[in-house]
């Protein structure tokens, strides 16, 4: 594999959040992949219940600054990064004053205040894509993991497929257990189409509002590849991503787990189409 970069998107990610079974994965595997001798950076949201103090976050001016457009509102995006040790790995902190709250936050945001999910997700994976450009950092790999990631490989492909940053990268999507306990917000297909989404790039989502299912679905879509990441994914999900054809790294705990992901990995970067 001649491009050994790795990024991996994350919705959770520890010690920054709980040790939870999504946030360990969120930490383990990059960390492990890493020590297979890839070069790993990770992104997740800066929730306001991460103590920036304690865990030695700081603002990245140079990333910072863009605005993001949503439902024709500008959001500022701010860039913070850490160091997670003792690996040394980057750790990446999308942030922003309308969808984050600041510290001192008792619950993540996507459950205080879900009717913001929508346009979190929106916020989350625009400020991720152009944070890895400005970088200039070009990954062979993006694996994305968590429901909030789940607009990335969509995004990557329809809004993204020429940049040179990210032209030759290869998307996997993971499937996770974790779910969105509710509905997002009903006009989010409107909002996906006033950037140029058409019906077909959002046929997984259709009329009704999106759930679980509509995001493990446009994930699936979208993506170049998909990975079972937990035990007791939904058999439906999995065998829709089947249905699919494309390649899929079926579920493994065992010791040599990353050596199967650095494996299925290494797989994709030599394909030429996924």
């Amino acid at each position: 594999m001649e491009n050994k970069k790795i990024l991996y998107i994350s919705q959770e990610i520890a010690p920054y959040l709980p040790d939870s079974p999504l946030a360990l994965y969120g930490r383990e595997l990059p960390q492990k992949i890493q020590e297979k001798g890839f070069e790993v950076r990770t992104f997740m949201p800066k929730y306001g219940c991460i103590n920036e103090r304690r865990n030695q976050l700081h603002e990245v001016i140079r990333l910072s600054g863009m605005n993001i457009i949503i439902d024709d509102s500008d959001h500022p995006l701010i860039i913070k990064v850490a160091t997670l040790q003792p690996s040394r790995m980057q750790v990446y902190f999308i942030d922003n004053d309308d969808y984050f709250q600041r510290a001192g936050a008792k619950e993540l945001e996507t459950i205080a205040s879900p009717g913001d999910n929508d346009e979190r997700m929106m916020f989350f994976a625009r400020g991720v894509i152009e944070t890895v450009k400005k970088l200039r950092w070009d990954p062979a790999i993006i694996q994305c993991t968590g429901w909030i990631s789940a607009l990335v490989p969509m995004y990557i492909k329809r809004m993204y497929h020429d940049d040179p940053a990210l032209a030759k990268s290869k998307t996997v999507f993971a499937l996770r257990s974790e779910k969105l306990d509710d509905t997002l917000d009903p006009r989010l297909l409107e909002k996906l189409k006033m950037l140029q989404f058409t019906d077909d790039d959002l046929s997984a989502i259709g009329t009704a509002a999106a759930d679980n299912d509509a995001l493990n679905r446009l994930g699936i879509n979208h993506a170049d590849a998909i990975v079972v990441a937990s035990a007791d994914v939904d058999p439906q999900i999995i065998e829709y991503a089947r249905s699919t054809g494309k390649p899929l790294l079926e579920y493994s705990d065992g010791d040599d787990y990353a050596d199967k992901y650095a494996e299925f990995y290494a797989s994709l970067s030599q394909s030429k189409e996924v």
